[in-house]
């Protein structure tokens, strides 16, 4: 079977959230073997999504001034 990896999203106001590379499943932590799938994980990449998250607050907080 392939391997593949987690990508972990990060979230302000949510728990993060662990997306696989083979079957874009998502999941609550990175397990070992991918539950949806079945694939053997190798690595795990990091993905900075909560910085547009806080760039969008911070927008929303400037146009209610």
């Amino acid at each position: 079977m392939k391997s593949a990896h987690w990508t972990q999203r990060t979230h302000l106001f949510r728990a993060d959230e662990y997306i696989c590379s083979g079957c874009k499943a998502v999941s609550d932590k990175p397990y070992r073997i991918c539950p949806s799938c079945g694939a053997p994980m190798k690595k795990a990449k990091y993905d900075p999504s909560w910085v547009d998250e806080a760039e969008g607050l911070s927008a929303l907080a400037l146009v209610n001034k």
